[in-house]
């Protein structure tokens, strides 16, 4: 079974230095990464910060970067975030399958 998903960030997160991280792994989520931010102080003030904490557990790597921390997620281009919210969905199978369109005529 696979468990780790190479992905390319759309424009790739900036570091202090100005170097551009574009290529990462992101690991399939297990309960616990789902369940550890619900006992974060940051999660209990603001309930949507769940997704970088979540992020920050699931990517095992990000260009050359030493650790993916919340703070690396938070300073995402909104566009690279919204990216890897759906390919966190479609690789643990979040998203809703598409429905078979309607083949049988109605008269």
């Amino acid at each position: 079974m696979q468990t780790e998903f190479e992905f390319t960030l759309p424009k790739g997160y900036l570091d202090v230095d100005g170097n551009v991280h574009r290529k990462g792994v992101m690991q399939l989520s297990r309960a616990i990464d789902e369940i550890v931010p619900l006992r974060d102080p940051r999660v209990k003030s603001n309930p949507a910060y769940a997704t970088i904490i979540i992020l920050s557990r699931v990517i095992s790597r990000l260009g050359a970067l030493e650790e993916v921390t919340p703070i690396v997620i938070e300073e995402l281009f909104t566009c690279d975030l919204n990216y890897l919210q759906k390919f966190y969905r479609h690789i643990n199978e979040l998203e809703p399958e598409a429905t078979e369109p309607e083949t049988t005529l109605k008269y």
